[in-house]
């Protein structure tokens, strides 16, 4: 076997300091990307103004990341079951950083989108290797406390990126501007380059695989028919040729099932791991991971035009706004998983839709009541209803898609997990013009502009709790006991869950 799964996992003293080490590594990697897809957005005024973008070039600047990362996420998953989840990590942090530079020293928007391609496809490198890490180096009995920390982490990304680019730009260190959100990651990229080598133990699937370049092909082809009318749709005027390409996508992507079922037979190294899809825990959980996508995605995007276009706010304004969801997620995240879910199971991730649709209904509410004349702190109560309900399903939802999953499969689900995340929230963005904007009339008068972007957006928030009650029917498929709280090397298969959950506190 030329796997060192197990390395970290089984020894204890010095070595289970290096895997907490690991972890803060591969962890702080993670935020790193989930900060920088949302980032660029609050800088866009200032680079259309300093680099002088065009509206299209500006598309290309916050889609082309998306695409790149949506796209090599698989790849980049069983790239790391092949050669090593550490060698593969490190690769895609060192091209991240590298990438990141060649952003923050863009001398015209071309360069700079470019360089966002590069950035993206880096990414998709390096955060599959996050959660086959995770996997491949804690027991099952402990990797709950972990998803709980991983959901605290991906809770303050969600709006860490606004609030930080807001600060980065307003404060304009050393005369940067916008190239500053890109250069922070600098100094973070080598350390994390450096620690990693250092304390990241090197793990793979137990038996030699091939990486599967057809299948690269085809689901490459598949998410780009997808994503590319998607992103592209509102500012095209939605073309036939966007929802032929579309449609075309699902038939690229019945090919790729198809042509993947022979390759298994034939090799047994295909890219996408089909008897994935026969763990109940894993096919319902990325089902529910598609949908809550589609939610974020809508919200997200709603929420920070609302703010700075309807109610006329600063980034830096709009940003501190979003600093009680982000607590309330990263609260709950570590509460659910070793907690809640050890006692409750399933139900804490229902409770966490019904919660998180309270929260908007709330603030669809106070949005109508009192219009534009709303305040920060009036948004602090549904945005922490919010932030309660998103961090009861992040953490617990990341658990139960992985639980039941082979250690040798860790990379190519993890690459599928993040890839349905990507999935969904290009989905949601697509929705936004029809829920938000397909309610705004194309000529606004300046003083029309605050009232129509509020009834937007009290129109896509009811969506958004629409979509959540969705969520909440879905997850019904899910085991009503993550199966991580009953597997066990000591533990018989007869026993009951609740003489694991001690472990996980």
């Amino acid at each position: 076997m030329n796997s060192t799964d197990t390395t970290l996992g089984t020894a204890g003293g010095g070595t289970d300091r290096r895997r907490w080490f690991a972890l803060a590594i591969v962890m702080t990697a993670a935020f790193m990307d989930l900060v920088d897809v949302t980032i660029v957005n609050i800088a866009i005024p200032s680079i259309q103004r300093e680099a002088g973008a065009s509206f299209s070039q500006i598309q290309w600047i916050t889609a082309g990341y998306a695409l790149a990362f949506a796209a090599g996420l698989i790849t980049g998953g069983r790239l790391g079951d092949i050669h090593g989840r550490k060698r593969v990590f490190l690769v895609g942090i060192g091209g991240f950083t590298v990438a990141s530079a060649l952003c923050g020293l863009a001398v015209n928007p071309e360069m700079l989108v470019a360089s966002r391609f590069l950035q993206g496809g880096m990414a998709a490198l390096m955060v599959p290797q996050v959660l086959s890490i995770v996997h491949a180096t804690f027991p099952a009995h402990e990797r709950g406390k972990v998803f709980g920390l991983f959901g605290a982490v991906v809770g303050l990304g969600a709006v860490s990126g606004p609030l930080l680019g807001a600060l980065l730009t307003e404060w304009n260190l050393f005369g940067w501007e916008w190239r500053s959100i890109f250069l922070i990651n600098l100094p973070v990229g080598v350390v994390g380059l450096i620690l990693g080598s250092r304390f990241i133990s090197e793990s793979k699937a137990p038996r030699a695989l091939k990486l599967d370049l057809v299948g690269v092909a085809l689901v490459t082809l598949g998410l780009l028919m997808l994503l590319y009318p998607l992103i592209r749709g509102r500012e095209l005027g939605w073309p036939v040729w966007g929802y032929v390409s579309m449609a075309g996508s699902l038939v690229v992507l019945a090919v790729l099932v198809a042509y993947e079922r022979r390759k298994t037979a034939r090799d047994g190294s295909p890219l996408v791991e089909l008897s994935l899809f026969k763990v109940k825990s894993f096919a319902a959980g990325i089902a529910v991971q598609t949908v809550f996508g589609v939610a974020l995605g809508v919200f997200f995007l709603v929420w920070t035009l609302y703010m700075q276009f309807g109610l006329g706010w600063s980034p830096l304004k709009a940003g501190l706004t979003g600093v009680p969801f982000s607590i309330a997620v990263s609260v709950a995240a570590g509460m659910s998983v070793q907690k809640l879910v050890p006692r409750f199971g399933r139900r804490v991730l229902q409770a966490g839709a019904l919660v998180m649709a309270a929260g908007v209904l709330l603030y669809m509410w106070e949005a109508g009541h009192y219009g534009l004349a709303i305040a920060p702190w009036q948004m602090a109560l549904p945005l922490v209803v919010m932030g309660v309900g998103m961090g009861l399903i992040v953490a617990p939802l990341t658990d139960a898609i992985l639980s039941e999953v082979p250690r040798e499969h860790a990379g190519s689900a993890s690459g599928l997990l993040n890839t349905v995340q990507q999935m969904g929230n290009a989905l949601g963005l697509g929705l936004v013009s029809v829920v938000f904007f397909g309610t705004i009339s194309e000529h606004l008068r300046p003083e029309q502009t605050g009232p129509a972007y509020a009834d937007a957006f009290q129109n896509a928030l009811g969506w958004v709790a629409a979509v959540m009650g969705v969520i909440f029917l879905l997850m019904f498929a899910l085991p009503k006991r993550p199966a991580q709280h009953v597997e066990g090397e000591q533990v018989p298969v007869g026993e009951k869950e609740p003489a694991r959950g001690p472990a996980l506190v």
